[in-house]
Parts: structure tokens; C-alpha cells; sequence
């Protein structure tokens, strides 16, 4: 085993403080990424009539591209932010999703929209884990809980923006708009990045993997499209069993790999980890209930309760309000994960089987005192999750911990939108197949909460098995 090599002088640097500038501008840049998932969900109307006249495969890949090309790069990414400069790795994201913004916007075929969708969904796995590590390197270990609840506030807050701008877009703009709108958009935010954000210390040590990377991103592709696309062919459809056994074999070819080489990607055996295992099931969950709720959220309020796109958009801010409010308070607890993430997810759980009594006649007023359940939930737990994934790994690979916490909210967002439109494949409309959904999102919700809930320690620090071995804990440069 290769002894260390030395540290450079760069690492006995001090650190520069987290300027409230530095946190607005890498906040808003991951608030930009996460509003282009939803964003789209709204247009498709308007996409389906377009002079395009994409096809229903068409309409379903421009809608998933960007997800799983997000979700699948994720890791790497946040591996090359740590190796080569997460400042860097940032402006080269928001590059480009402008590129790939553009791309979409000026589209005169659908291939050429969906490749737009793809691009843009790569700079956005660029920005995600480059924007939670620099902050994790700059807040420091007192501040860090606050920072990532304003980072949590964010991812929250990006949801919300996507499905306004979306709903906007719709009724009084087109989507070539919306598109074209996050080229200049984008662009502000790297000069904005440029001028408020320092560079951090990179880890010299930190190693690609070039095959690990291959493997691992197959694998993580026919998982996403084996979940998103399962309800279309059919869970047991040839195809779909062929997707998830490809995905199967590649995440052993990864593991296996990982195990062997002396400079992995990460090293599997930090799973090892239960607070690893519990925060990476407790994100899924989140993000499970969280979007199987967006999935029937626009279609009950246009299509049972006969609002605009543009009204519709407003009528979801109550889920805005407890993401808002709430990770200050959770901030607070931060010493005591457990109980914070426990009731976190809980409240998730019941705020949905609260919205699955909704019908036509149900007020909105009601209907949005379940937004706000929900919303305090993931107000309350999100910090804490995202914390104890990245805290679980050694410092130099905060980058690669926000990949693999992002990626565990991406999947959980899959899944949710997967079971959700299974369930109301079985139903002759929404008005019937609502309800039965959201009741069990939310028992899989409750019943992954007490698992979460078992397998986080209260006590004693984050366990770093395999992450603190010799061969992960690469010197910093």
C-alpha cells in the first residue's frame, strides 16, 4: 500500500469564512438546477401541441433526461469537484446548463430538445454537490447545520420556483421562454460565483476512477430508467426486468471493482456506516413522499378543482412556507439527529394521508393545511439527513458525500412519481386513483421512517469504517 504523499503548503492555508454573499450566490445556483426538474411537468400541454409534434416516448424523455442524466452523474461529479476545484467545477456547471438551456430553447426537433434537457442535466450534477461542499468547507463544523438547512431551504425552494415558472410559462409565455430564460439567468450566476465565492483546497489525493465511473453511472442509468419507465412497460414487462437485472449486474461489476483497485471511486464498505445506511434511506424516503405528491399535486388542483396553470403554481407556496421556516428551528437540534428526523419524516407521512382524503369538493384552505404538514417535515428533517450523509465521509470528499445524498433524493423522487402513477394506472381517473396513491406513499413513508429511525445512532460521532482507512483518506492538496 502506497504510504501518503505529503501535504502541500496549500492545506495549512487558512480557510476563508462563509460570507453571507458566498452562501446566497451557491444557494441560488442549486435553487436554479433543482427548478428544472419540475419546470417541464407543466408544459407538457403546451409541448404535445407545439410545431414540434414530439411523440408521447418524445414528451417522456424531455421530461426524464434531465433527471437522469442529474441524478446518474451526481457522484462523479461531485469526485471531480473535489479532485480538480469545486469553484470550478460550479462555473463549469452552470456553463453548461446554459448550454444545454439554449440548446432546448432554439430546438426545431424534439431529438435536439431532449439533447438539450440531457446537457442541462449534466451541468446541474456539476453545480449540486459543488455548491453543498464548498459550503461544507467554508461554514465550518460550528455552522455547518445552518448552512445546510439553508441549502436544504433551497433544493425546497428550487421545487417550488420550478413548478411557478412552469405554471407561468404555460399560460402566459411559451416554453421555448422558460428555456431561453435560464441562458442569461445562468450566466448572472457565474459572474456572481466568480466575484463572491473563494476556491477551496483541492484533494490531490482523490482519485476519478475512470472504470468505477463508467460502471457506476451504467448502473445508476438502468436503475432510473428501469423506476421511471416501469409504470409505462409494466413493472414485469421483459424490458423493465432486463433494465433492473443490467443495473443489478453493473453495481456488482462496481463493487467488485471498487473492492479490488487501489484508487476507487469511493470505497463501497463505507456503508458499512449505519448513519451512513439511515440518512441515505431517510433522503429517499423524503424525496418519495415529497414527489409522489408533486406528481398528483398539479393534476388534482387543474384537473379536479379546474384551476390555471398559473393559479396552480401560487396554490402550492404553503410548501414553500414550513421549507422556509423550519430548518432554522431544526438548526438548533442539530446535536440530536434521531428524534429531529424521526418526526421530520412522520410528518411527511401523515401530512399525506391527510391529502389523500382530498377530493373536489375538499377546500383549498384544507388541502393547503397539508402542504404545510408536509412542508414542515421536510423543513425538519432534510438538514439533518443531508448532514449525516457528508459527515459520514472524510472532509476532502464532501463533494462525493452530496453526490451520493443527492443521488439517494433523486432515486427516492423516482421512486415516488413510479409508485404514485402505478397505482393510478389502476384507477379510470385521478378523482379516484388520488386518494388510494397518497395512502400508500404514506404507509411506505411511515414504514421506512421506523427503519430510519432504527438504524440512527443518537449517540456517538459519525462511524467513518472503510472512508478512514489508508487507502480513502487521501492527503489534501
Amino acid at each position: 500500500m502506497p504510504s501518503p504523499a505529503p501535504i502541500s503548503a496549500s492545506v495549512s492555508a487558512p480557510i476563508p469564512a462563509l460570507k453571507r454573499s458566498t452562501l446566497l450566490a451557491v444557494c441560488a445556483c442549486v435553487l436554479v438546477a433543482q427548478s428544472m426538474v419540475a419546470a417541464v411537468n407543466l408544459l407538457v400541454p403546451q409541448l404535445s401541441s407545439s410545431s414540434l409534434h414530439p411523440s408521447h416516448t418524445e414528451i417522456l424523455w424531455t421530461v426524464d433526461a434531465y433527471v437522469i442524466v442529474f441524478a446518474s452523474l451526481l457522484i462523479p461529479a461531485g469526485a471531480l469537484g473535489d479532485r480538480y476545484g469545486r469553484k470550478g467545477a460550479l462555473l463549469a456547471g452552470l456553463g453548461l446548463f446554459a448550454a444545454g438551456a439554449a440548446t432546448s430553447a432554439l430546438a426545431p426537433t424534439p431529438a435536439l430538445l431532449i439533447t438539450g434537457r440531457g446537457i442541462s442535466g449534466a451541468g446541474a450534477a456539476l453545480i449540486t454537490p459543488a455548491t453543498m461542499s464548498i459550503l461544507m468547507r467554508l461554514a465550518g463544523p460550528e455552522h455547518r447545520a445552518r448552512a445546510m438547512a439553508s441549502w436544504t431551504l433551497a433544493i425546497g425552494l428550487g421545487g417550488m420556483a420550478g413548478n411557478l415558472g412552469g405554471g407561468l410559462a404555460g399560460q402566459f409565455l411559451t416554453w421555448r421562454a422558460l428555456f431561453g430564460a435560464m441562458v442569461p439567468l445562468a450566466a448572472l450566476l457565474a459572474v456572481i460565483v466568480a466575484f463572491t465565492t473563494p476556491r477551496t483546497e483541492r484533494a490531490a489525493g482523490n482519485h476519478l476512477d475512470p472504470l468505477g465511473t463508467v460502471l457506476l453511472t451504467a448502473a445508476l442509468v438502468a436503475l432510473l430508467f428501469g423506476i421511471i419507465e416501469g409504470p409505462t412497460y409494466g413493472w414485469s414487462s421483459p424490458r423493465i426486468l432486463a433494465v433492473f437485472a443490467a443495473g443489478a449486474l453493473l453495481t456488482a461489476a462496481f463493487t467488485l471493482h471498487a473492492l479490488r483497485s487501489r484508487t476507487p471511486l469511493f470505497d463501497p464498505r463505507v456503508f458499512s456506516s449505519p448513519r451512513l445506511r439511515a440518512a441515505s434511506l431517510g433522503m429517499t424516503t423524503g424525496f418519495f413522499g415529497l414527489f409522489a405528491l408533486f406528481f398528483v399535486n398539479s393534476q388534482y388542483l387543474q384537473g379536479v378543482k379546474g384551476y390555471g396553470p398559473a393559479v396552480t403554481g401560487v396554490a402550492i407556496v404553503p410548501l414553500i412556507v414550513g421549507m422556509a421556516l423550519v430548518p432554522k428551528a431544526a438548526a438548533r437540534w442539530a446535536s440530536h439527529p434521531r428524534p429531529v428526523i424521526g418526526t421530520g419524516l412522520a410528518l411527511i407521512g401523515l401530512g399525506l394521508l391527510g391529502a389523500s382524503t382530498a377530493d373536489a369538493g375538499t377546500p383549498y384552505p384544507a388541502y393547503a393545511c397539508w402542504l404545510l404538514v408536509i412542508s414542515a417535515g421536510t423543513g425538519l428533517c432534510m438538514p439533518a439527513l443531508t448532514l449525516g450523509v457528508v459527515t459520514s465521509l472524510p472532509a476532502h470528499q464532501a463533494g462525493l458525500g452530496s453526490g451520493l445524498g443527492t443521488s439517494a433524493r433523486e432515486i427516492g423522487a423516482a421512486l415516488g412519481v413510479a409508485v404514485t402513477g402505478t397505482v393510478l394506472a389502476a384507477h379510470p381517473d385521478l378523482a379516484h386513483g388520488m386518494g388510494p396513491a397518497l395512502r400508500t406513499v404514506a404507509l411506505l413513508v411511515l414504514a421506512a421512517t421506523a427503519a430510519v429511525v432504527a438504524g440512527y445512532r443518537e449517540n456517538g460521532a459519525p462511524s467513518r469504517p472503510a472512508a478512514s482507512s489508508a487507502r480513502t483518506k487521501q492527503p489534501v492538496s
